[in-house]
C-alpha cells in the first residue's frame, strides 16, 4: 500500500477526463477555500466568534460531493465545507447558520456544521463524531431494501476510527453488505493528539479486513484521485451493494478550530504541507496544461468574492434571534394529529404478549415501509417470541437479526427515517438500551428540534422484574429517557392498550420509547379487539373512580394497586398513565379534585424516579386541592436483586400498603 506523507509529489493526469470536468472541480476547490479565507479575516477583525477550519483538505469533501449523485446523501464533518458549497448551499443562508441567526437552518439552534438539509442530500454531525457512520448505512439500508441503486457515503476522522460507533457500523454494514462508503480524512491529528496515540496499525484500512470489506488508501490531497476513485467505487456500489472503506491522507493546515491553534504541529512538517496543496498544485498543473489562465483565474474569483461578499453583508444585517418560547417548545416534537382510529373488530381474550404481538403484525400490514431490526427476532422470534412467525409473511429484509450493535442499530434506524422509512429496533431487554445511549438521546431526540427533520423510530423495551433475573435484566429505566426532550415514552398495562398504544406509536412520526413489563408478557389477559385500532399517546386510563385517594402509577402499578386497595377495602381512583411522556395532566387534575389526596406508585427506584417530577407538578399546580402531602411508593434505592426474596423486598408492594394508611390516616 502506497504510503503517504507530506514529500509524496501530486500527480495529475486528465485521462478519464474532459476540459469543462476539471474546470468544474476548479471551481468547487477555489470557492470554500475563498470562503475560509473571508472567514478567518473576519474573525481576526473580531467580528465572528469561532471558526472550524478545513484548509488543506478540500479535495476530499469537493471530490467527493462532485463524484456522487445530488440524491445520494452525504453525512458530513466539521471540515468538509467543500460539500456544502458543491451542492449550492445558498450562501447566505449557510452563512446565519454559523452565526447563530434565524434565517439558519437550525433556527440559531446549534451550530457551524450540526445541520442538515435534506434538500441538499447533506446530514451533519453531532459533537460526538461516530454516529454519523450507523445513519450513513440506514439510509444504505433503505437504497438495497427499495432496490434504488444508490448509495451513501459518510465521513470520519481518524480519532474517530476510535469510537465504538466506528467499528459497529462497519460491522452491520459488512454483514448486511449495504451500499455505504465510509471515508476516513486522515489529517495527522485529533486535535493535537497524533494518530500514534490512537491506534497501534499502520493503515487504517487494515482495520476493512477484519470485516471482509474492501479497502483503499489515497492522496486526499489530489482532488483528481479523490473524485475518481469515489466515482469509481459509487458505480460498483450501486450495482453489487457492499461496503467501502476509502482512507484519505491530508493533513490539517489549521488548528481543530481557531482558538486551538497549531503550536503542537512542528514547524518542518506544516511547511512540508503547505508544498502539497490541493488547490495551487491542482491549479498550477491546469495551467501547465492550458486548461486554465490568470485571467479565468481572476475571474471565478472575482465572481465568488462577490457572492461571498453579499452573503456575508445579509448575514450581518440579519438580525440577533428573539427568543419565542412557545416556538421553542412546539419544535421540539414534529407535528402529528393522533387521530384514534376505533376498534371495529370483535374481541377476544388475548394475553398480553399475544396483543403486542398482534399489533406488531398489523403495523407490518399497515405500513409497508417499516422494518423490524433486533438481536435473535427473525426466525429465532425473539427471546420472548413476540416475533415468531414473521419471517414467513413478511421476509428477512423487512425481519432482521442483528449483530449485537445496539448503537448501531438505533442509527442505522434513524438512517431508514431519513428516506421516508419506519424503524422498529427490539432492544432484547431494556438494560440493555445503555449501548445505544447516545443515539437515542442525541440523535433521535433532538433531530426535529435541531433542523426540522422528524425520526420516525419506534424502540421497544422489554422491562421491568418480577423474573429474579438480576441487575442487568430487571431495570426499569424509563425515567431516563422522560428526561430528554423529543422523546415519547408509552408504558401500558393492559393487552388493550399494549396492541392500541404500540399502533399508535408507529403512526406517530416522533421517536417512542415502548415500555413493556416482562411479568404481564404471560400473566395479564384481557379482551383486545380484532384488527386495526389506536389508542391515544399522551391519554391516560381510569383504572377505577374512588372517593378516599388517587393512585397515579403504571405497568405492573396497576396491577399492585388494585390488589393493595382491595387488601385494605379502600375506595381509590387509580389512574393508570399509560403514557409518561407525554403526561396527562388533565386526568390528573380531575383525579385529584375527586379524592384530594394522592399517592404516586412505580417500580422505579424512589430517587430520580418519574414520581418526583409528577409529586412536583402536583404541588406546584393543585396544591389547594390537597388535604394531605403527595406520597410516594416505590423500590429501593438499590440495583435490582437476584434471588427472590431479596427482589420482593426490593419492590414497594409493602411499602404501597404502608404508604396507603398513612394517606388515608392524615
Amino acid at each position: 500500500m502506497t504510503n503517504i506523507t507530506a514529500k509524496t509529489k501530486l500527480k495529475y493526469s486528465s485521462k478519464g477526463f474532459d476540459n469543462q470536468t476539471l474546470l468544474h472541480l476548479y471551481e468547487q476547490l477555489a470557492k470554500p477555500r475563498l470562503i475560509e479565507e473571508k472567514m478567518l479575516n473576519l474573525l481576526r477583525q473580531g467580528r465572528i466568534s469561532k471558526w472550524f477550519s478545513g484548509i488543506g483538505q478540500e479535495a476530499i469533501a469537493v471530490g467527493a460531493a462532485c463524484a456522487l449523485q445530488p440524491d445520494e446523501l452525504i453525512f458530513t464533518m466539521h471540515r468538509n465545507l467543500g460539500v456544502f458549497t458543491a451542492r449550492d448551499m445558498p450562501l447566505d443562508r449557510l452563512f446565519c447558520q454559523w452565526q447563530g441567526k434565524r434565517r439558519g437552518y437550525t433556527k440559531a439552534r446549534d451550530r457551524s456544521f450540526h445541520f442538515g438539509a435534506m434538500e441538499h442530500g447533506i446530514v451533519g454531525m453531532i459533537s460526538h463524531l461516530g454516529p454519523q457512520l450507523s445513519l450513513a448505512a440506514g439510509t444504505a439500508l433503505a437504497h438495497k431494501l427499495k432496490k434504488e441503486g444508490k448509495v451513501s457515503l459518510a465521513f470520519t476522522g481518524e480519532g474517530a476510527t476510535s469510537q465504538g460507533e466506528f467499528h459497529e457500523a462497519l460491522n452491520v454494514a459488512s454483514v448486511w453488505k449495504l451500499p455505504v462508503i465510509f471515508v476516513i480524512e486522515n489529517n495527522g491529528y485529533g486535535l493535537s493528539t497524533l494518530p500514534s496515540e490512537q491506534y497501534a496499525c499502520q493503515d487504517l484500512v487494515d482495520r476493512a479486513i477484519g470485516y471482509g470489506m474492501r479497502s483503499a488508501k489515497i492522496d486526499g490531497n489530489n482532488i483528481l484521485e479523490v473524485y475518481q476513485t469515489i466515482q469509481k467505487i459509487a458505480t460498483e456500489l450501486r450495482q453489487n451493494p457492499e461496503p467501502f472503506l476509502l482512507e484519505c491522507v491530508t493533513f490539517r493546515m489549521r488548528g481543530h478550530e481557531e482558538a486551538s491553534g497549531t503550536k503542537y504541529v512542528p514547524k518542518d512538517m506544516m511547511d512540508a504541507w503547505a508544498l502539497r496543496d490541493p488547490i495551487s498544485n491542482f491549479e498550477s498543473w491546469l495551467k501547465k496544461e492550458g486548461i486554465l489562465d490568470d485571467h479565468h483565474i481572476d475571474s471565478i474569483h472575482k465572481k465568488y468574492k462577490k457572492a461571498i461578499a453579499d452573503a456575508v453583508e445579509i448575514m450581518f444585517n440579519e438580525p440577533e434571534p428573539i427568543p419565542d418560547t412557545s416556538e421553542e417548545l412546539k419544535d421540539v416534537y414534529a407535528p402529528h394529529d393522533p387521530n384514534p382510529i376505533d376498534p371495529s373488530g370483535p374481541l377476544r381474550e388475548l394475553r398480553f404478549i399475544d396483543a403486542l404481538s398482534e399489533g406488531l403484525k398489523e403495523a407490518m400490514i399497515k405500513h409497508p415501509n417499516l422494518v423490524l431490526m433486533g438481536q435473535d427476532i427473525a426466525e429465532y422470534g425473539g427471546v420472548f417470541k413476540i416475533t415468531q412467525g414473521f419471517v414467513d409473511s413478511f421476509g428477512k429484509e423487512r425481519v432482521r437479526n442483528t449483530p449485537l450493535c445496539e448503537s448501531a442499530i438505533v442509527g442505522i434506524s434513524l438512517g431508514l427515517s431519513l428516506k421516508g422509512m419506519k424503524a422498529m429496533v427490539e432492544m432484547q431487554f431494556a438494560d440493555f438500551v445503555t449501548c445505544g445511549f447516545n443515539q437515542i438521546v442525541n440523535n433521535l431526540a433532538k433531530l426535529h428540534w435541531r433542523w426540522g427533520q422528524s425520526a420516525d423510530v419506534v424502540v421497544r423495551m422489554p422491562t421491568g422484574g418480577g423474573t429474579g433475573a438480576g441487575p442487568f435484566h430487571s431495570q426499569s429505566n424509563e425515567a431516563w429517557f422522560t428526561h430528554i426532550p423529543g422523546l415519547k415514552v408509552v408504558f401500558p398495562s393492559t393487552p388493550y392498550d399494549a396492541k392500541g398504544l404500540l399502533l399508535a406509536a408507529f403512526n406517530d412520526p416522533n421517536p417512542v420509547m415502548f415500555f413493556e413489563h416482562k411479568g404481564l408478557y404471560r400473566s395479564e389477559s384481557g379482551p383486545v379487539p380484532e384488527g386495526y385500532y389506536t389508542v391515544e399517546i399522551g391519554k391516560a386510563r381510569l383504572v377505577r373512580t374512588g372517593s378516599q385517594l388517587s393512585i397515579l402509577t403504571y405497568g405492573l402499578g396497576v396491577r399492585w394497586a388494585e390488589k393493595a386497595v382491595d387488601e385494605l377495602g379502600i375506595s381509590a381512583d387509580i389512574l393508570d398513565l399509560r403514557s409518561l411522556v407525554p403526561l396527562d395532566y388533565v386526568s390528573i387534575t380531575a383525579s385529584v379534585k375527586r379524592t384530594n389526596k394522592v399517592l404516586i406508585l412505580h417500580e422505579d427506584t424512589l430517587f430520580g424516579g418519574i414520581g418526583g417530577e409528577i409529586a412536583a407538578w402536583i404541588s406546584e399546580h393543585l396544591f389547594e386541592l390537597l388535604d394531605a402531602p403527595v406520597l410516594r411508593a416505590a423500590s429501593l434505592d438499590t440495583p435490582v436483586p437476584f434471588a427472590i426474596p431479596l427482589e420482593q423486598n426490593f419492590f414497594p408492594i409493602e411499602q404501597l400498603k404502608t404508604q396507603l394508611n398513612k394517606l388515608l390516616n392524615y
